[in-house]
C-alpha cells in the first residue's frame, strides 16, 4: 500500500500513537510531516533525529492545534515547504480527567479545544485543496471511550464521540469528490502514559480486555494505513475499532 509520495500531515505526531502512524506512513511511501506543540520544540528535534537515524525522512512542524490561527499558519507552512496536504491524520489529544462534580470549565475547554475543535481547525485549511484536486484521505483518531464513555472523562468522551460525528458528516460531503473521511477508535494502547500507570491499575485494565493485553501503537497505525491506501477508496464514514474486544457495537 504505497503512499506514492503524497504529503501526510499527522497532528500530535511525536506522541506514542502518532509516532507509529508517522513511521508506518513513511515506510509506505508518504512524505510525512509530524506536528508538535510549540512547547515541545526540543523534544521534537530529538524525535526527528531518531527517525532520520532510522532511515525515515520525516519532517516536523510546530503548531498549536487548539488555536484556529496557529492551525492555519501550520498548514500554510506545510504547503509552502512540502506541498499540499493529501493525507491528514488528526491525532493530537490530551486528557484532563476529573469527575463531573469536580471538573472546572478550563479542564472542559482544554480537552474540547485540543481533541475536538482542533479537528475543525486543521481540516478546514486542507479541505479546499482536497476538493480542487479530487483526492484526500482524512483519518480522525478517536477512542473507545468516545463509544462507551468513561468515568471521570465527560470532557474526553464528549470530544472523542464528537470526532466521529464530524467524520460521518464530512464523509458525506467528500464522497463524490474523491475524499474519504474515517475514524479509528483505539482501546488501551502501550504508550509512555499507560506504562507509567501503577501495576495494579494496569493489571485491572488488562483483565477487562478480552485479548488480555493492550494494543501496540503499530496496530493503530496499521488501521490508519489501510484507510489512507488508494485501493480502499470505497471506505468512508467508518469507525474502525482497534480495542481487543473491549467494546463491541
Amino acid at each position: 500500500m504505497s503512499g506514492n509520495g503524497k504529503v501526510a500531515l499527522v497532528t500530535g505526531g511525536i506522541g506514542g500513537i502518532g509516532t507509529a502512524i508517522c513511521e508506518r506512513l513513511a515506510r509506505n511511501g508518504s512524505r510525512v510531516v509530524a506536528s508538535y506543540h510549540p512547547s515541545e520544540r526540543e523534544a521534537a528535534e530529538r524525535w526527528r533525529t531518531l527517525r532520520n537515524e532510522a532511515g525515515l525522512d520525516i519532517r516536523t512542524v510546530a503548531g498549536d492545534v487548539a488555536s484556529p490561527e496557529d492551525s492555519a499558519r501550520m498548514v500554510a507552512a506545510v504547503l509552502e515547504q512540502h506541498g499540499p496536504v493529501e493525507i491528514l491524520v488528526n491525532c493530537a489529544g490530551i486528557t484532563r480527567d476529573k469527575t463531573f462534580k469536580k471538573m472546572e470549565t478550563e479542564q472542559w475547554d482544554a480537552v474540547i479545544n485540543t481533541n475536538l475543535n482542533s479537528v475543525f481547525y486543521v481540516t478546514k485549511p486542507v479541505w479546499e485543496g482536497m476538493l480542487e484536486r479530487g483526492f484526500g484521505r482524512i483519518v480522525n483518531i478517536s477512542s473507545v471511550n468516545g463509544q462507551r464513555g468513561q468515568f471521570g472523562q465527560t470532557n474526553y468522551s464528549a470530544a472523542k464521540a464528537g470526532m466521529h460525528g464530524f467524520t460521518m458528516a464530512l464523509a458525506q460531503e467528500g464522497a463524490a469528490k474523491g475524499i474519504t473521511v474515517n475514524t479509528v477508535s483505539p482501546g488501551y494502547v502501550e504508550t509512555a502514559m499507560t506504562a507509567a500507570m501503577r501495576e495494579d491499575v494496569r493489571e485491572a485494565i488488562i483483565a477487562g480486555i478480552p485479548m488480555r493485553r493492550m494494543a501496540r501503537p503499530e496496530e493503530i497505525a496499521a488501521a490508519v494505513a489501510f484507510l489512507v491506501a488508494e485501493e480502499n477508496a470505497y471506505v468512508t464514514g467508518a469507525n474502525i475499532p482497534v480495542n481487543g474486544g473491549l467494546f463491541i457495537s
